[in-house]
């Protein structure tokens, strides 16, 4: 009997909002297994990017493949496994030494023959064409924002996006307790990690309301249109 790993992932900064999540994988992945009567000896969960290889759950469980303990793996989508060149061909060259005898996908059919192989690198090149291509996109369109006088990307500590206008306005919130840390950093009393520390006592958060760590202080001031908030 083939025995078979599940492997879920979604990306904290996924590009397409349309794919499932973790737990709506899991389910589609478990009735599947089960309605083809698949061995799952183990669950694989990943909240990582596929851009690049280093997923540290997905080398996990490939290394366990490669040692015997499974020999097939149930995922959504190839695009779930792989979206660059080195996990896809991995994940390829596995199929081809006989390490893994199977693939299941809810929305993919694999078959383990020259032709199964080749559409599963079709699908992995797919996968990696549509990340370049929404790269490049981004940057072209941060590019012409910035032709026209725009900020581009987040907007930094003390100022929020306006996606009405697609400017930068002033954060009323958090302004002031920018001011604040400049104040203290201009009186040459306070190191960045001092600043760091009144940070989280005044309640001023960084980017996703994460805390302003040490590393961070230095690029609040280095930004020059950041004076207006003093």
């Amino acid at each position: 009997m083939t025995n078979f790993f599940i492997y879920a992932r979604k990306s904290t900064d996924e590009e397409d909002r349309q794919i499932l999540s973790i737990d709506s994988q899991l389910r589609e992945l478990r009735n599947l297994a089960e309605k083809e009567n698949l061995n799952v000896i183990k669950e694989f969960i990943e909240s990582k990017t596929a851009k690049e290889p280093g997923r540290e759950i997905f080398n996990e469980m490939l290394s366990l493949i490669e040692k015997g303990e499974a020999d097939g793996i149930i995922s959504w989508h190839p695009d779930r496994l792989a979206r660059n060149s080195i996990d896809g061909g991995r994940i390829i060259y596995l199929v081809d030494t006989g390490a893994i005898k199977d693939l299941k996908f809810s929305t993919f059919t694999f078959q383990n023959n020259a032709y199964g192989k080749f559409m599963l690198s079709i699908a992995f090149g797919q996968s990696k064409y549509y990340i370049d291509n929404l790269s490049e996109n981004v940057k072209r369109g941060m590019k012409e924002k910035v032709l026209r006088g725009g900020y581009p990307g987040w907007a930094p500590v003390g100022y929020l996006n306006d996606l009405r206008t697609h400017a930068i306005i002033l954060d009323e919130e958090k302004a002031p307790l920018v001011k604040k840390l400049f104040e203290l950093y201009s009186t040459g009393n306070y190191s960045f990690g001092d600043l760091s520390e009144v940070a989280k006592k005044i309640g001023l958060k960084g980017k996703r309301e994460k805390d302003l760590v040490k590393s961070v202080i230095p690029d609040i001031y280095q930004k020059p249109f950041l004076l207006w908030c003093v």
